[in-house]
């Protein structure tokens, strides 16, 4: 991986990378920040929500103190691919910068659209090979990252010791953000779709007894809460199956960075105890 900046932040180091992807055929970018010392660390791995670049999180976020506090690592990659000759939509919510972090199989989106792959191989591979890591690493994220962070999680527990997420959409086969990206990505057959949904993996018992708890931060003015995010059903789901699944309301909130930043330390705490317990 190439650096392409390099900054000093609460005693460890934010380093902006970029990397020819196998899996998705592009270029790629990412952040990593690294707490001070020697190491080895554990590794959080952090996916953003529509229109986002890894740059969003990185400067808005706010979690490197907490980072540093509980020595991790945190990845923060893009979340799509991008470029010339990448397929794209002039809406915000479809194309670049609206991966949904699936492996998409329809036209023409299929050459590029690998994030699932992406963050759950290649990234992985390439972090635990370039840093000092642990091996062990948690995963959290907002929106429709939030949705990437609860579906990998689900879909694969051998890979992440826990899972967070801020405003998830929380079931996308039944929001119109999700049934207009999984019928582009993946095609009208929704049982294809429902192996990506948060909800319907959890009322499934995907990964149960995996993950002792799901932390969920929700703000109750979010202009998208009733109609994309839907967190009722995660609390449904999680009583359905007898995992359990905390999902925080927290008043006066809405989608932006500051509700993230307002939390972020709780999250990196979470997920600290269960990477180093």
């Amino acid at each position: 991986m190439e650096t392409t900046k390099t900054h000093t932040v609460h005693g460890g180091t934010l380093r902006y990378l970029k990397h020819d992807s196998a899996v998705t055929g592009t270029p790629m970018t990412l952040s990593v920040f690294v707490p001070g010392g020697e190491g080895p660390f554990p590794v959080l791995i952090w996916l953003s929500g529509l229109t986002c670049t890894e740059d969003n999180f990185t400067t808005k976020a706010g979690a490197y103190a907490a980072a540093a506090e509980h020595g991790v690592i945190i990845v923060a990659p893009d979340t799509s691919p991008r470029g010339e000759g990448v397929a794209d939509d002039p809406a915000y919510d479809l194309g670049q910068g609206a991966g949904f972090y699936v492996d998409a199989s329809q036209k023409p989106w299929a050459p590029h659209f690998q994030m699932e792959s992406y963050v759950t191989g290649e990234l992985i591979d390439l972090i635990d090979a370039e840093f000092p890591t642990t091996k062990a690493r948690s995963i959290f994220g907002h929106s429709m990252g939030g949705h990437g962070a609860l579906t990998l999680a689900l879909r694969h527990p051998e890979l992440f010791q826990s899972v967070s997420a801020f405003a998830p959409i929380s079931s996308p086969t039944r929001c119109p953000w999700g049934e207009k990206a999984f019928t582009a990505y993946l095609g009208e057959d929704r049982a294809e779709w429902a192996k990506h949904d948060a909800a319907l993996l959890i009322e499934g018992g995907a990964a149960h007894g995996v993950y002792d708890d799901i932390l969920v931060d929700q703000g109750d003015a979010d202009s998208f809460l009733v109609e994309q995010l839907k967190p009722e059903l995660l609390i449904a789901a999680g009583k359905a199956s007898g995992q359990k699944v905390t999902v925080r309301m927290q008043p006066g909130y809405d989608h932006s960075y500051f509700f993230m930043a307002s939390f972020i330390a709780d999250h990196v705490a979470f997920h600290a105890a269960r990477l180093k317990g």
